[in-house]
This record gives C-alpha cells, structure tokens and sequence, in this order.
C-alpha cells in the first residue's frame, strides 16, 4: 500500500471527524441529548482529558498532555512514513495511517477549538468567535457518539456493586476514536499479517 494511499485514508477520516465535530459544536448546548434508536444517541459532551476522561492534574496538565500528543502523532507519522518505505503489509498501513488521523483529529480540538469557539454551556457555541472560551492548546475535544445498548441493574447479591444501576457501554466518544481503536485492533487481531516482512515487488502488486 503506497504512501499516497494512506494520505488519502487520513483526509478522509479527518473530514468526517471534524465536520461532526463541528456540527454538534454549533448545533448542540453542551449535554444536549438526541436518541437515534433506543440503543444509540447523540449526546454533546466536551473532554478535557485522556481516554474515558482522565485528567491530568495541576494547572498545567492540559498543556503537558496537549504538547505529549504532538510529540506522538510526530512519532506517529514518522512510523507511517517508516513503514510506507520499508514496504510493510497493508495490514500495517492501513492500522498506523487509522491510528495518525485519530490522533491528528483530536488534537485540532486541543490545540485550536479552545480560540475558534465560544463557550457551549447552556448556549450553541459560535465559530470564529471574539469570546473563546480557552487558550490556545487548551481546547476541550468533542464528544458525541453514545451507545447505551444495555441498561439495568446489578444483581442484589453481588458484592460492592450489587443493585446499582450499569450501562454497557457508558463511554461517548468521536470519529476519531473510533480510527484509532480500530487501528489498534487491527495491530492486535491481524498482529502476523501486519508485521509480516514484505519484499519490493509484492508491495508494488498491492499498491
């Protein structure tokens, strides 16, 4: 698979991810939820952390971890590059170009959301605003994809958690997301194929 190719599933990723975001940024008020079916919503929330809202703490947390991921989608890209030289399997390609355009979509909301928007609490947030609502590489990263399939309680009798109320899954997230999990799984399920050694002439066939 050829460089150009992966460029190409990058931009495509890209364009969906930040089209949503920016959709549910100025056409939702922060914690607006919109059921699809009963197993799927869209529900705008904004995270200012990690993966599943982990935070780092400290008044410099959010710069430390916004600086963190542009050093690794550099890491990233190089691999990608790396890779695209050294003929790697599709499988591969395709699993690091998923796992860049992630990385790269959620770090446009980090680095520039926080000065292209305006605040989303109780009001639609304006583009090209005046009134940001943060610094720049301080920006919150949208969120608005929630698929609470299964929703009940634990049983009385189970320790620590019995009666509480569960949902699986509870997690809301984005585009983006959802590449570089897939790109991960790729690695993981397909980890032979993958990193299987290719020569010249067969990358050439496939590309």
């Amino acid at each position: 698979m050829s460089l150009r190719n992966s460029i190409l599933i990058i931009a495509v990723i890209l364009l969906i991810d930040q089209f949503s975001k920016i959709y549910i940024k100025t056409n939702f008020i922060l914690g607006e939820e919109v059921p699809v079916f009963d197993w799927f919503k869209i529900y705008f929330i904004e995270n200012d952390g990690m993966a599943w809202g982990t935070k780092i703490p400290g008044t410099h947390g959010k710069l430390f971890l916004t600086i963190f991921r542009l050093l690794a989608i550099t890491g990233i890209g190089y691999w990608l590059y790396d890779s695209s030289t050294k003929h790697s399997s599709r499988y591969l390609m395709v699993a690091i170009s998923l796992i860049f355009a992630g990385a790269v979509g959620n770090i446009i909301d980090s680095v520039f959301y926080g000065q292209l928007f305006s605040d989303s609490h109780h009001q639609l947030a304006e583009m090209f605003t005046d009134k940001p609502y943060q610094k720049w590489f301080h920006g919150e990263v949208v969120d608005m994809l929630y698929f609470p399939i299964v929703e009940g309680h634990f049983p009385d009798w189970l320790p620590i958690w019995g009666g509480q109320p569960f949902k699986f899954f509870n997690a809301i997230f984005n585009v983006a997301d959802v590449a570089i999990s897939t790109g991960v799984g790729i690695l993981i399920v397909f980890n032979k194929k993958a990193f299987a050694k290719k020569t010249a002439i067969e990358s050439y066939k496939e590309s």
